[in-house]
C-alpha cells in the first residue's frame, strides 16, 4: 500500500511537468549563474561548490514539495476519505515520503550535469556512492520542516511561509560561499542551523573535509525536534479531522 501511494503521489506531480521543472530550475539557475563562472580551474572549489548546490537544492524540493503539497492534499476531499480507511495513516505517509525522496533526485540531476559538463568538479566513484547515501540522510530535517508547516498551515500561508524561510536557512548555513569563506557573522551563526550540518556531511562526503562537531550536534538535534513538531503537526490535524 506504501508503493501504491507512492506511485500515486509521483503521478499526481508529472502530470504537471511546471512543477518538476520548477523544483529544478532554481538550483540548476544557481549553478550556471553563480558557480559555473567562479570556479575557473579549481577541482575542489567547484566539487564543494556543486555539493553545496545539491543541498540548496534538497533543501527546495523537500520545503516546497512537503510544506505547500501536504497543505494542498489536505483541502481536498480525497485526503478525509484516505484517513477513514482502515490500513491507517501509515502507507500513505510512508508514500509521501518516498515521492518526495523521488522528486528530490530528480531536481538534482541537472545541478549533478551541469557540474560534470560545465566546471571541473571531479568526485570517485566511491565520493559519488557516499554523496547519494548522504544527500539523503541530510534531507531529513527539511523534510520534517515541510510536513510541520504543510500539516499547520492552508496552502496560502504554507507557500509563504516556505518561501520565507528557505533563502535565510540557505543563507545562514553558508550554502552560498565555500567552506571556511562566508562572511564573519554567517560563520559565526552557521554551526547552529541546520543547512551548516548538512552542507558539512555533504562536503565530507565528496572531498577532504572533517565536518564541524557543533555542526554536526546541531543537525541531529534540528532532525530531532523537527521530528517532534511534524508528528505534533500531523496529530493535531488528525484531531480537528475527526472532531
Amino acid at each position: 500500500m506504501t508503493l501504491v501511494h507512492a506511485r500515486y503521489q509521483i503521478l499526481q506531480t508529472i502530470r504537471i511537468p511546471v512543477a518538476v521543472i520548477g523544483s529544478a530550475f532554481f538550483p540548476a539557475a544557481s549553478m550556471l549563474f553563480f558557480v559555473v563562472p567562479a570556479t575557473g580551474d579549481d577541482p575542489a572549489g567547484a566539487t564543494y561548490a556543486t555539493a553545496s548546490m545539491v543541498v540548496f537544492a534538497a533543501m527546495i524540493s523537500n520545503l516546497f514539495g512537503h510544506g505547500v503539497g501536504v497543505a494542498e492534499d489536505r483541502a481536498q476531499p480525497w485526503d478525509p476519505y484516505t484517513r477513514t480507511l482502515p490500513v491507517g495513516p501509515g502507507p500513505k505517509f510512508g508514500g509521501r515520503l518516498i515521492s518526495g525522496l523521488v522528486m528530490m533526485l530528480v531536481s538534482l540531476a541537472p545541478v549533478v550535469v551541469i557540474a560534470a559538463v560545465a566546471t571541473p568538479a571531479r568526485v570517485t566513484v566511491a565520493g559519488f556512492a557516499a554523496a547519494v547515501a548522504v544527500v539523503v540522510l541530510v534531507s531529513l530535517p527539511f523534510t520534517l520542516m515541510g510536513l510541520t508547516i504543510g500539516y499547520l498551515l492552508p496552502t496560502k500561508a504554507a507557500l509563504a511561509v516556505v518561501q520565507i524561510v528557505f533563502f535565510p536557512i540557505a543563507f545562514a548555513g553558508g550554502l552560498l560561499s565555500a567552506p571556511g569563506k562566508a562572511p564573519g557573522f554567517i560563520e559565526t551563526i552557521a554551526p547552529y542551523v541546520p543547512s551548516r550540518g548538512a552542507v558539512e556531511l555533504m562536503w565530507a562526503a565528496v572531498g577532504d573535509f572533517t565536518p564541524n562537531t557543533t555542526s554536526v550536534v546541531a543537525f541531529v538535534l534540528w532532525s530531532a525536534g523537527l521530528a517532534g513538531l511534524a508528528l505534533i503537526a500531523h496529530r493535531r490535524d488528525e484531531g480537528r479531522r475527526f472532531r
